[in-house]
């Protein structure tokens, strides 16, 4: 078990995912990024695109700190959202990469020009680096190019492979590392493949997947993924067992409920889910909108619809 501090606030942003609302309403927790009479006269606007991105702002007495969670998929779209948003590069403590495929990834390059020669912490699990690819049933191939490690060390950035859970931030973040599989339905990306060793081998449990876990004051853990290749629920019942918390505060991020593959697991899923009883839940990204409407009938309370510019604010 791993001692994860209390934080007493966090503020988690939403930087890039497939959709945009600039007409939902704000309330005391959900800030929402709001159309002003700028947005039609040329100011600068945020982006959706199929990729996900997060800042997440960790508040004490003490001090703030600032770690990014992915870089969605484009060149530049999270450095583009991060400047709409007013994000300074040298307020960012450390980068976390959910895993390896391109809509999480591919944006640290339009990120390096912000950072300079910066040598920034970068934190993944070395499986992240593998060459990907997803073979539809009719044969035709998709390629996920990994980040590329050379042209990392050129732009200096630190670079941290690491498949075990580990700290950022004084020990008030953790990264999940290596997710254990518990569930009987969440069973991976069957046509999901890797290059190892030179020969395409089938890699339906992307075992680089991880997320990042917190744990407010009096409220329970907050866990944030990427994709959720690994089942949002193992993931969930992963952070439990790590950090001997068993209330679960919110739940945010992609859960890879999306396509004809995934959709028979929505069911088992979100009886799960109604189980955990998460006060706050964010489906976004590959969730897919029937997973999210079921989400949304089921967990009424919980719900929270996902928008690009979007920060709640969770605190003790």
């Amino acid at each position: 078990m791993m001692s994860l501090k209390e934080v007493d606030k966090v503020e988690i942003t939403t930087v890039v995912d497939n959709s945009i609302d600039l007409l939902m309403p704000s309330r005391p927790t959900v800030r929402r990024s709001a159309l002003t009479s700028g947005d039609w006269l040329g100011r600068k606007s945020l982006i959706a695109e199929h990729g996900f991105s997060a800042l997440v702002k960790i508040s004490t007495p003490e001090h703030n700190e600032t770690v990014l969670f992915d870089a969605g998929l484009s060149e530049n779209g999270t450095a583009h959202n991060l400047e709409v948003l007013e994000v300074k590069p040298n307020e960012l403590h450390s980068i976390v990469l959910s895993h390896g495929h391109a809509d999480h990834t591919t944006g640290l390059a339009g990120m390096f020009a912000r950072l300079g020669k910066r040598r920034m912490p970068l934190l993944l699990h070395p499986d992240a680096f593998l060459q990907r690819k997803v073979v539809l049933p009719d044969g035709h191939e998709i390629g996920l190019p990994p980040p590329d490690r050379r042209i990392l060390s050129r732009e200096g950035i630190e670079v941290i492979e690491q498949r075990a859970p580990s700290f950022l931030v004084g020990g008030m973040l953790l990264v999940s590392g290596q997710i254990h599989r518990s569930t009987d339905f969440e069973t991976g990306f069957p046509i999901h493949f890797a290059k190892v060793a030179e020969h395409w081998q089938p890699d339906p449990l992307i075992h680089d997947d991880q997320a990042v876990v917190l744990n407010v004051k009096g409220r329970g853990l907050v866990i944030l993924t990427g994709c959720g290749h690994a089942g949002v629920i193992n993931t969930v019942r992963h952070a439990q067992a790590l950090t001997g918390v068993s209330r679960v505060h919110a739940i945010i991020g992609g859960f890879h409920l999306s396509g004809a593959l995934f959709e028979p697991r929505i069911g088992p899923t979100v009886a799960a889910l109604k189980a955990l009883a998460p006060d706050i839940i964010v489906p976004g990204h590959c969730t897919g909108w029937r997973a999210t409407h079921a989400i949304a009938r089921e967990l009424p309370d919980a719900f929270i619809a996902s928008s690009v510019g979007t920060t709640l604010t969770l605190a003790a």
